[in-house]
């Protein structure tokens, strides 16, 4: 995988330019953190769409899938604590006039501290090769030690701070580290102050009538209030799930790093309700299932890692995060949170209606708690797009752009390819084509060099070609070249469903 900031404006260009992703209102210059899914975009979402809801639904007895409004009755939001609690601590550089979370400022110090910690552990590995005892080296090495004390001193003391929403200390915190600005090198900082990222807006035909609602800033609180619904049409047992895909808003401080925070974005989410007693458990159990569905899309292990909490939100007992390593370092990709009954517990309190269980094992009614999964689709569509994105240097010294995502999610798995229009060879391939097009999302070209034909379906990613050339006239037999190698074989144009359906398979 391909890293680096040049990179990654690489893979933003790319993008744009294989109409996978636009500036939203591009033409007139764009509205700020706020993007479109061009027509190979929006196939390879969808086709991610499509694998979250299979693996989680589909193949799950006890996991159903609903789609709630955008719009929800306000006191919704008072009841999740969005309203109140549902902020970003926000400080400006008086210099640069930049705006900042001041979190983040934070933990990209810490980050700094982290890498200075790997490059001591990097060179020590290079120094002592096979012998070296990594695990020895951070317990004892001064330098690694020192670094790894002030880490833990900072995050103590930005949790508590947090905690105690004692926003003085926080500024003071980032004063005492010397965190500069990064665009400005100043440290001329104004005071922390809260910021709340939910948008608003008004309901109603006529002034006196509106009524102040909130566009969702998440998807789960439409599975909360409509578990009752749920539970009781589908005769669901505990332990079961709750799944949805939609759209979210947050009126971010800073929206940044392209699709990965942006205002208006779309989230894959599952609320498994259990036993009260039995989270941690079924926490630790879907924290695996998550991870063992991001593995099995064939990036690698070492993409990924585990990220524990140490500030809780209001909400769990436990969390953590499954983080990707990005272009641009490590990030949250999704979150695995054991939500207590807090969010039923407040419905029912706020609603006054009663969201509780019978259990028929036990005789008893309780209300259920609750383990999320929740991932943001942008940034799933992020790290599958940037890990796919390689620059090859082929044998004859020719370079290409490819894309090598998951054969499953290619926007077209097929691309259909007369070698030339003339002697019947397009009247041929309009065949093929109209064999395959109802199993498959097939591309036809029949414009340009065949070689550069080949170059543009391997920059969007299309994992099959299907040449028709003289020899298809004679024997029926096609040419079916494979994306990642390049490699191509002779088979019967009869055969090419078959191959295909079988090379792309879910099963796989």
């Amino acid at each position: 995988m391909l890293k680096g900031d040049d990179v990654f404006k690489k893979i933003i260009a790319h993008a744009k330019e294989y109409g996978f992703i636009f500036q939203s209102s591009e033409i007139y210059d764009g509205l700020s953190a706020v993007y479109d899914y061009g027509q190979n975009g929006s196939a390879l979402k969808n086709n991610i769409k499509d694998y979250w809801w299979k693996t989680m639904v589909q193949f799950h007895e006890n996991i159903v899938g609903i789609d709630s409004a955008i719009f929800m009755h306000p006191t919704v939001w008072k009841a999740s604590g969005h309203v109140d609690a549902f902020n970003d601590p926000l400080i400006d550089n008086k210099d640069s006039k930049k705006r900042y979370r001041a979190d983040v400022l934070i933990e990209d110090h810490v980050a700094k501290l982290e890498e200075k910690i790997n490059k001591e552990v990097q060179k020590a590995a290079n120094r002592f090769g096979e012998t070296f005892d990594e695990k020895m080296f951070r317990e004892t090495n001064p330098r690694v030690m020192a670094n790894r004390e002030k880490i833990v001193a900072i995050m103590k003391r930005f949790v508590a701070a947090l905690e105690a929403e004692d926003l003085k200390d926080v500024k003071a915190l980032i004063e005492e580290l010397e965190i500069a600005c990064p665009v400005s090198g100043s440290k001329n900082w104004t005071d922390v102050r809260q910021f709340n990222l939910m948008f608003s807006t008004q309901m109603g035909s006529l002034s006196e009538d509106t009524n102040q609602i909130y566009l969702r800033p998440e998807t789960a609180q439409g599975i909360f209030v409509n578990y009752l619904n749920v539970q009781k049409t589908g005769r669901m047992k505990i332990p079961f799930g709750i799944a949805q895909i939609g759209k979210a808003f947050r009126n971010e401080i800073v929206a940044r790093q392209f699709i990965f925070r942006m205002r208006e974005f779309e989230q894959m989410e599952m609320q498994f309700f259990v036993k009260p007693g039995e989270e941690k458990q079924w926490y630790e159990y879907w924290k695996q299932e998550r991870m063992n569905w991001h593995i099995s899309l064939g990036m690698g292990e070492d993409v990924f890692r585990f990220h524990d909490h140490d500030k809780l939100a209001h909400y769990a007992n436990a969390a953590a995060d499954i983080e990707f390593e990005f272009p641009f370092g490590f990030k949250e990709l999704e979150g695995i949170h054991s939500r207590t009954d807090f969010d039923l517990g407040a419905h029912q309190k706020f609603s006054g209606k009663k969201l509780q269980y019978f259990d028929p094992e036990t005789n008893e009614s309780y209300v259920p708690y609750v383990v999320e999964t929740s991932i943001g689709l942008d940034r799933m569509f992020l790290a599958i797009f940037s890990h796919a994105y390689n620059e090859e240097t082929l044998e004859d010294g020719s370079q290409r752009v490819v894309l090598n995502l998951p054969p499953m999610l290619a926007p077209y798995k097929v691309a259909v390819l007369p070698l030339m229009k003339k002697d019947g060879l397009a009247e041929k391939a309009r065949e093929v084509m109209d064999n395959l097009k109802f199993d498959f999302m097939c591309a036809y070209e029949e414009k340009d060099a065949i070689g550069r034909r080949y170059r543009r379906q391997d920059a969007i990613g299309t994992p099959y070609c299907i040449t028709i050339d003289h020899q298809t006239l004679e024997d029926n037999t096609v040419t079916i070249r494979e994306r990642d190698t390049m490699l191509q074989e002779r088979i019967h144009k009869d055969e090419v469903k078959r191959v295909v359906m079988e090379r792309i398979s879910y099963k796989k």
